[in-house]
């Protein structure tokens, strides 16, 4: 009983000093959430050379929560979609993963416009930049070299 009693003091105070010394995975920030595009950059290849503003009018919002994303856009004013119609914007749903630098995102549906542009492109691949309130998807060119940045801030 004794020798019990000592096993189990020995491997709980084992076990503390484990869990205190012991390296801790480097946490980054979610992207799950709702975020508003804010503007964009061009790129030199690896330096920000332009910021464009949004157009008046203009809105896009993305939304991730748990592997999923939907973003919406509007415009001020109608664009034609695939059929000849009038309409004020676009919408797409799909999944996502983010690793410590990079967003992955599988469009399976949306409007018949963006559908019909996509054609065969839907799973996008882009360099991520993640805060706590900003991030940044920033599309690469053939080289590896960043050409264009869509930038967002979070809103909820």
């Amino acid at each position: 009983m004794k020798k019990s009693i000592y096993l189990v003091l020995l491997l709980s105070v084992f076990v503390t000093i484990v869990a205190f010394t012991s390296d801790k995975p480097e946490t980054y920030h979610s992207i799950e959430g709702t975020w508003e595009l804010e503007n964009f950059y061009n790129f030199d290849g690896g330096n920000i050379t332009d910021t464009l503003p949004t157009s008046e009018g203009y809105r896009q919002v993305k939304m991730y929560y748990n592997g999923k994303v939907m973003w919406s856009r509007t415009t001020q004013k109608y664009i034609k979609d695939a059929d000849g119609n009038n309409v004020k914007g676009r919408f797409g749903y799909g999944t996502y993963k983010i690793t410590m630098n990079e967003l992955i995102e599988n469009i399976e549906y949306g409007d018949i416009g963006m559908m019909t542009e996509l054609d065969t492109l839907r799973n996008f691949k882009f360099e991520l930049w993640l805060g706590k309130d900003r991030y940044s998807q920033i599309t690469l060119d053939e080289e590896g070299n960043r050409t264009f940045s869509e930038n967002y801030k979070r809103i909820d």
